[in-house]
């Protein structure tokens, strides 16, 4: 995994003054870092797979985590994978996996689906029926996958799904609803792939990145039951939620007493800022962390951004003056929406910084633009692909609990 940097360097708000300090900042891209490495897929599908008793297998990873679960099952199983398919988005890849000739790498398109992903629906529906009798299916599914990989009912298109996807990004549907929809198009959603097993043993590894960790929803149900005989052994290996804990305990080991949500956040983007906000102001802890997926309904002409950086510019507009708040909103996976940031970290000098960066700061707000504005403020966090998906995480920590840290221990390196 990449290390988490912010846009910001060395500057402080307009006035010299910094609510949002760096060593808070820098504090908050560390709980994020520790958060991402809980759930990192490599490491966690090593971990799932340790009881897996050995025997020649074929690995079949989809996913934005596709390639860093590959990796993971490599780790632990080594010369016993003959074969392996990776569907994964543009820039995912592990580079390292161009000089193994067990490994077949497919592209595809995030999140809108493309041709190659009925390519790679294709590759994904042939490797299955070919597969050896001596080899074991083994599958690694994250999120993204709905998008990466399809092969579509009869009579349906392309572009029926493409508008399908556009219509539900744009109009803000929960997953549950999504998956509905996909379904009505898919010969492989709705626990296709299991149905193509047509009863044969394997095992599914997920990185969930759905409320409930339903494997029936994650991924649109590629791996979930296909009813009838189903002998797939199903286990969630990383969550949102080990993410939740993970920041909290990395802020205990840096002295700080951090609050986690006791439940998913799911709604519109803007809200969940409220809420959120006014958790953290409530809280007598030093800070707070939730996790989460938020929705946001999209303009006709929507800007720079995702529902992190949206959630990010509604909080900031919803501080008060000087007020000594400090939030982190981030997905993941390291890319929020169709862009290459991963989210940002806001301050109450925010909205400040990005007008005097000539930002009208309501009109990007107004038109989902708010990567615009953060860049403007120099306040977008960028990791890369991260090697997990399995949502987003929002952490806030008052300036007061890192002062007094800073204080007692010195500097952070």
């Amino acid at each position: 995994m990449r290390t988490a940097r912010a846009s910001r360097s060395s500057r402080t708000d307009p006035a010299g003054r910094a609510p949002g300090s760096m060593s808070t900042r820098h504090t908050l891209l560390e709980l994020y870092a520790a958060a991402l490495r809980a759930v990192d897929g490599r490491a966690c599908v090593a971990t799932g797979m340790k009881s897996f008793r050995r025997r020649r297998c074929a690995l079949i990873a989809v996913g934005k985590a596709a390639s860093a679960m590959t990796r993971g099952a490599l780790d632990e199983l080594q010369g016993h994978v003959a074969s392996a398919l990776v569907i994964t988005k543009d820039g995912h890849a592990d580079p390292g996996f161009d000089g193994d000739s067990r490994i077949s790498l497919r592209h595809a398109s995030h999140p809108v689906p493309d041709d190659r992903s009925l390519a790679a629906g294709a590759e994904l529906e042939r490797t299955i029926r070919e597969l050896p009798e001596d080899l074991f299916p083994v599958f690694l599914v994250s999120g993204g996958s709905s998008s990466l990989v399809e092969v579509l009912r009869p009579g349906a298109t392309l572009e029926q799904l493409r508008a399908l996807n556009q219509a539900g990004l744009a109009s803000g549907w929960d997953i549950a609803r999504l998956n509905r929809e996909r379904g009505a198009l898919s010969a492989i959603k709705g626990g296709g792939i299991a149905r193509m097993l047509r009863g044969r043993e394997a095992l599914a590894l997920f990185v969930s990145d759905v409320p409930g960790d339903d494997p029936d929803v994650i991924g649109s149900g590629l791996l979930g039951a296909g009813g009838g005989t189903d002998r797939v052994e199903r286990r969630v290996v990383a969550n949102v939620d080990a993410a939740v804990r993970a920041a909290v305990d990395a802020g205990a080991a840096r002295g700080l007493a951090l609050e986690g949500g006791e439940r998913r956040f799911d709604r519109e983007a803007a809200d969940v800022a409220v809420e959120f906000l006014e958790a953290l102001r409530q809280s007598s802890a030093d800070g707070i962390v939730w996790g989460g997926e938020s929705t946001v309904t999209l303009s006709a002409h929507p800007g720079r951004g995702g529902r992190n950086t949206h959630l990010a510019l509604a909080a900031a507009r919803a501080l008060r003056p000087n007020e000594r708040l400090t939030i982190l909103a981030a997905g993941t996976d390291g890319t929020d929406g169709p862009t290459e940031d991963a989210g940002a970290i806001i301050d109450a000098f925010t909205i400040e910084r990005a007008e005097l960066g000539g930002v009208d700061v309501e009109r990007t707000f107004r038109e989902f633009d708010s990567g615009t504005a953060l860049e403007a403020a120099g306040d977008l966090v960028h990791t890369g692909p991260t090697g997990t998906n399995v949502g987003d995480i929002l952490i806030g920590l008052k300036q007061s609990a890192t002062s007094v840290r800073d204080a007692a221990r010195g500097p952070m390196l």
